[in-house]
C-alpha cells in the first residue's frame, strides 16, 4: 500500500486535521469487510442523499444507527432465537454481526431511517447554515454617501 506524506500541506494550512484523520481511516479499511452487507448511496437531489442496505433477517429492534464524528455508524447483532436448533441444506443468508461505518461530510446530517422488505433506508440531507451561505453584499455610491452626509448637516 502507498503511504503519503501530508506534513508540506499542513505546513500551510490550519484546520484541516479532519483530512488527515479521514485518510488514516480510509488505508485501514479492510477489503474483505467492504462485501458485507451490501450497500447503495444514492444522490436524490443536490442536497439529499440516501444508503440503502441490505440486511435480510435483522428486525428494526437489532439494528442501531448513530451519528458521531462526522460518521454515521449502522451495526447490528442478530437476535438469539430460543427455537429448536435448525439443520440448513443451504445457508445463504449470513445474518451475522456487522458494522459500517461512512464518513459525512460538513453539514450532512441524519433526517430519517426506515426498515422495509429487509432494506434499511437512511435518508441525508445538506442542511448548510444561513451564516455561511453566500450573500450579496450592496455596493453604495461614495457620491451619493456624501451628499446625504451634507444634507443632514
Amino acid at each position: 500500500m502507498r503511504s503519503y506524506d501530508l506534513s508540506p500541506l499542513f505546513r500551510s494550512t490550519v484546520g484541516f486535521d479532519r483530512v488527515s484523520k479521514l485518510l488514516d481511516n480510509v488505508q485501514r479499511i479492510d477489503d474483505a469487510s467492504l462485501g458485507y452487507p451490501p450497500y447503495n448511496i444514492e444522490k436524490l437531489s443536490e442536497d439529499t442523499y440516501r444508503i440503502t442496505m441490505a440486511v435480510a433477517g435483522f428486525s428494526a429492534d437489532d439494528i442501531e444507527v448513530v451519528t458521531q464524528d462526522g460518521a454515521i455508524v449502522i451495526s447490528a447483532k442478530a437476535a438469539k432465537t430460543d427455537d429448536k436448533p435448525r439443520t440448513f441444506l443451504h445457508q445463504g443468508i449470513a445474518r451475522r454481526a456487522f458494522e459500517r461505518r461512512f464518513q459525512l461530510a460538513d453539514h450532512i446530517k441524519v433526517t430519517g431511517a426506515s426498515l422495509n422488505n429487509g432494506l434499511l433506508d437512511i435518508e441525508l440531507a445538506r442542511e448548510v447554515p444561513e451564516t455561511l451561505k453566500p450573500r450579496r453584499i450592496e455596493i453604495s455610491n461614495a457620491n451619493q454617501a456624501a451628499l446625504i452626509d451634507r444634507t443632514a448637516a
